[in-house]
């Protein structure tokens, strides 16, 4: 299991409930208007446009919110032009770390996320150092109401990979071509999932045992998460589940 995509679930459903939605918000809207800016404005058209809009609802981000910022995107209404960046590092421990953003000024952006690697343990690499020990996934994560066998039988057909067990939850991968058709069919079958995202899985992991280590390393990607312009944080570690519950606790 990915701990990684663990701690994330975890902390995406903590920042539904607590002062982070403003900060959560932002990001959102931003991606929807970098998404409208270089594919159009038409979510059937625009497979990237169409994920960020429905990440965007499904975090209750206001209808005309997300319009304002399709038509920032497409030059219907003036607003700042922003560049993805990709930033690769190394955190504590020697887990691999990927950070995207989206940036007006990516000499401050920069050096504000060298900075956060910096202060907590971790340093930058160069570009690609890192980023071959990840690969570009669909990942849906699904709550157990339906069994192995039920759920396979829909996302089978409609492009899914794998299906692992993660405890209380399941996750259900596929090529990111496919992550749209499996979307729609998980839809039409009514099956519910608490999250779908296109996102970065690693393959292959970096053990942390200890909570000393584990808090090490999720400081470090909570201060760049922190960061306005940082999209997604993406790691390669995994954590026991026993000590999980000590850092999320």
């Amino acid at each position: 299991m990915s701990g990684h995509s663990k701690w994330a679930t975890i902390k995406h459903k903590k920042g539904a409930q607590d002062a982070a939605r403003g900060k959560l918000f932002a990001k959102l809207i931003r991606q929807v208007e970098v998404a409208a800016r270089e594919g159009g404005a038409d979510p059937d058209m625009n497979p990237t446009l169409r994920t960020m809009y429905q990440k965007a609802r499904s975090s209750s981000v206001p209808l005309d919110t997300i319009e304002k910022a399709i038509k920032r995107g497409t030059g219907a209404l003036q607003g700042v032009k922003y560049e993805p960046i990709t930033y690769e590092g190394y955190a504590p421990s020697g887990v691999a770390v990927i950070v995207e953003v989206l940036s007006d000024n990516r000499n401050r952006t920069g050096s504000e996320v060298r900075s956060a690697f910096s202060k907590h343990g971790g340093s930058m690499a160069e570009p690609g150092a890192v980023s071959w020990q990840f690969e570009r996934k669909g990942v849906f994560i699904l709550s157990k109401q339906l069994g192995e066998d039920e759920l396979m039988e829909v996302a089978l057909e409609a492009g899914a990979e794998d299906l692992q067990d993660q405890g209380d939850t399941w996750q259900l991968t596929c090529a990111p071509t496919d992550f749209h058709s499996l979307q729609t069919a998980l839809d039409t079958a009514g099956v519910a999932y608490d999250s779908a995202d296109i996102t970065m899985l690693a393959t292959q992991t970096v053990p942390l045992e200890t909570e000393v280590a584990a808090r090490k390393v999720l400081k470090l990607l909570d201060a760049l998460d922190e960061n306005d312009d940082v999209q997604n944080v993406y790691a390669n570690f995994d954590i026991p589940d026993d000590v999980l519950a000590l850092v999320s606790a």
